[in-house]
């Protein structure tokens, strides 16, 4: 069986030392970007390596980009297969924050670089440790090579996003949180706001009050709900930096709703131009 959106604490410890599964540690914090891999050598799941977002998943930021630029694939690709993933490799992704940041490199396998089997761990590090131990015990990797079947159609430019706001072609959501979308706070970036007729949808409302994902009915007609009659492939998501903006479409893959786009650049690209618009009003939260 592929998994190729969430899988299960119970379901990874089953196939936990196969040679054909990688297992890759995303935690990170924006406030503290040390944090993750600290937390990472103090204990991880067992074969598990570490993927730093700003170091591994992201490239250097420039005066016209986000906080995150989306790497050069040629060095991601590389990194793939150093870290022992080929194209026939089931991954797993996991973090201690729900997916917020194993999203990232789920879109970019699953969407970015065609690699189908690629799942996030529902529940994260928590869940697992639950039922299962850690281990500080560094795995043994096989290196290998990743081909990938890159397609840049996955996500939008600044310049796209505008056009096709222009063209009224695009439906946008913004995963942060409703403080942020109405500009009341904004902890990250220098400006407060949304993109305008962007919708909002923070990524906390695809989780139950445990941290694992909401049923497969229940998030398709929440999207359903918040997209309308909008077809799945119009639906482009952002957020501060392209990185939580990951965990809505996978929630809407995972409901079955496959398609929607990423906004790579998100509200930090958005706001180094200051001749573009921003908004602060409300049109709908799909809560």
């Amino acid at each position: 069986m592929n998994y190729n959106t969430l899988i299960s604490s119970e379901a990874l410890n089953q196939h936990l030392n196969q040679s054909d599964w990688v297992i890759i540690d995303c935690r990170f914090s924006l406030a503290h970007t040390k944090q993750g891999k600290n937390a990472y050598q103090r204990g991880h799941i067992p074969n598990a390596q570490y993927a730093h977002l700003d170091h591994d998943l992201s490239s250097s930021i420039t005066p016209f980009t986000g906080r995150h630029p989306l790497p050069d694939f040629r060095v991601l690709v590389e990194k793939l297969g150093n870290w022992g993933i080929s194209n026939h490799t089931q991954v797993v992704l996991y973090d201690d924050a729900a997916g917020a940041f194993a999203g990232r490199l789920w879109w970019m396998l699953r969407y970015w670089l065609g690699h189908e089997k690629v799942a996030v761990l529902d529940g994260g590090i928590q869940a697992w440790q639950t039922h299962f131990g850690l281990v500080t015990t560094l795995p043994q990797i096989k290196s290998t090579t990743f081909r990938p079947y890159l397609d840049d159609t996955q996500w939008l430019t600044t310049l796209q996003v505008q056009n096709a706001l222009a063209q009224k072609k695009s439906f946008l959501i913004d995963a942060r949180t409703l403080e942020r979308y109405r500009g009341e706070v904004e902890p990250m970036d220098s400006v407060a706001g949304h993109i305008p007729y962007a919708l909002n949808r923070p990524f906390q409302s695809n989780l139950d009050k445990s941290g694992l994902f909401l049923s497969i009915e229940k998030l398709r007609s929440q999207f359903q709900l918040l997209i309308d009659n909008m077809p799945p492939e119009n639906v482009v998501h952002y957020c501060g930096s392209g990185v939580t903006a990951c965990h809505n479409l996978l929630a809407m893959e995972y409901a079955g709703l496959r398609g929607s786009k990423l906004y790579a650049g998100s509200w930090s690209e958005w706001i180094r131009n200051q001749n573009r618009p921003i908004a602060k009003s409300i049109i709908f939260t799909g809560k």
